[in-house]
């Protein structure tokens, strides 16, 4: 009696396990429909005369055998066959031979052997399941933001444990440089890597990746989580600095303005998580030596020279403005190579050096604004700049009529022959 109630409250069981596993229903019945039928083919060779009823209602599972009825005396496969007289007393008085047959199985009479090979099967397949279920749970979100608990701490990786028990890895490589993990505490990262290899899943994430940067400024700044700032380009060095370019769908709103918040607010937290990254926001623009202008900042570039299939800039700066360009350790420079997408090479600006040159923002009295602007965008910044460039040059790039170039280097070449 112990072996009926035992194969009966099966389903149950394995129901109440589905539940923690998050397996759907339907997919639990075909498992277990699965591992019956392995079970069965295990015992009599081949499962194809039986009949497999899953019922999740009533939380549990008949089993039909189809035996062919032959007469008394000539069953030579007694699990494809059934003597009439058997058949005929197993409630099936009108039975005639060459008919079929259907006995109803109590599978609880195979002996706890059988019961247990069969717990063992579907165990086998639901874990299959539930690592195939995790695997394609988080490659789907590979890139976006988790949470999770440090659980152990070794020299090469920390294990993280998410609110649903999966485990995280966070490799050294991805770490930042000056962080330290504590048993307990709540660290986020982005889903970096997952992979399936040999049915186990790998879950890496990443404190490191741009990613994580990008992650960081949606759950910061409204706008860029409603669309109506895109996040252009990133670049970082972990822990040292980072530079983002930002453009606004909507002419009212500020990009720069709306990323830094009040006074810092909404930046001060991305920094903080960051273990103290200096992060540089700045416009995004489609015009490349502008771009670079901005991304070079807070140096002030005399002019650049772009060399769009080598994707090479060469940045002239007066000697004063040559290490800010730089940085310290090189820092800001490669941070602008990375986010424009250009070498840059920085030059003193040999011709200006022991002369004095004027930033075009200075003319402003004398020179439209809009001229300016154009001016600068085409990596003129100083009035030197301006007039060392061809003529010709100033009108095509800067889109400039022929008497406004005439009268902005005349009030230019002004200036140096007072």
């Amino acid at each position: 009696m112990a072996k009926r109630e035992e194969a009966v409250n099966m389903t149950d069981q394995f129901a109440e396990f589905k539940e923690l596993k998050n397996i759907d229903k339907t997919t639990l019945i075909s498992v277990l429909e699965e591992s019956f039928r392995s079970v069965l083919a295990k015992m009599f060779g081949n499962d194809d005369n039986f009949d497999v009823i899953v019922n999740p209602d009533k939380g549990d599972c008949e089993i039909y055998q189809n035996l062919e009825v032959v007469p008394d005396g000539e069953v030579e496969n007694p699990n494809k066959e059934i003597s009439l007289s058997d058949a005929q007393a197993d409630d099936d008085p009108d039975c005639e031979v060459g008919e079929e047959h259907t006995r109803k199985i109590d599978f609880a009479k195979f002996g706890r052997r059988a019961i247990l090979n069969l717990r063992q099967t579907l165990a086998s397949k639901i874990l299959d399941l539930q690592k195939d279920a995790i695997f394609n749970k988080f490659k789907a979100i590979e890139g976006q933001l988790v949470a999770g608990e440090v659980y152990q701490v070794w020299k090469r990786e920390v294990l993280l444990l998410d609110d649903e028990k999966n485990e995280l890895l966070l490799p050294k490589d991805q770490q930042i440089p000056t962080d330290v993990y504590r048993k307990g505490e709540t660290v986020r990262a982005v889903i970096y890597n997952v992979d399936n290899k040999n049915n186990n899943p790998k879950i890496i994430v990443s404190r490191t990746d741009e990613n994580f940067l990008r992650r960081l400024f949606e759950l910061e700044v409204p706008e860029i989580h409603d669309g109506l700032i895109v996040i252009r380009a990133v670049a970082r060095i972990p822990g040292e600095r980072a530079k983002i370019a930002v453009e606004s769908y909507d002419d009212r709103i500020d990009p720069v303005g709306a990323c830094v918040g009040v006074k810092g607010s909404r930046i001060h937290g991305i920094v903080r998580e960051l273990r103290n990254e200096n992060i540089d926001v700045i416009n995004y623009t489609n015009n490349p030596q502008l771009l670079i202008q901005r991304a070079l900042s807070p140096a002030k570039i005399s002019s650049i020279r772009l060399d769009e299939e080598t994707k090479k800039a060469e940045v002239f700066l007066r000697p004063e403005e040559v290490s800010l360009a730089i940085g310290k350790g090189g820092l800001n420079i490669k941070l602008a190579s990375m986010l424009t997408g250009y070498a840059i090479d920085v030059y003193r600006d040999i011709e200006s050096e022991g002369e004095e040159d004027i930033y075009l923002d200075e003319f402003k009295d004398e020179i439209d604004e809009w001229v300016i602007e154009a001016l600068k965008d085409m990596g003129c910044a100083t009035a030197k700049s301006v007039l060392r460039t061809p003529r010709e040059e100033l009108i095509e790039k800067a889109d400039l009529e022929e008497d406004t170039v005439d009268n902005l280097l005349a009030v230019l070449q002004a200036e140096f022959d007072e």
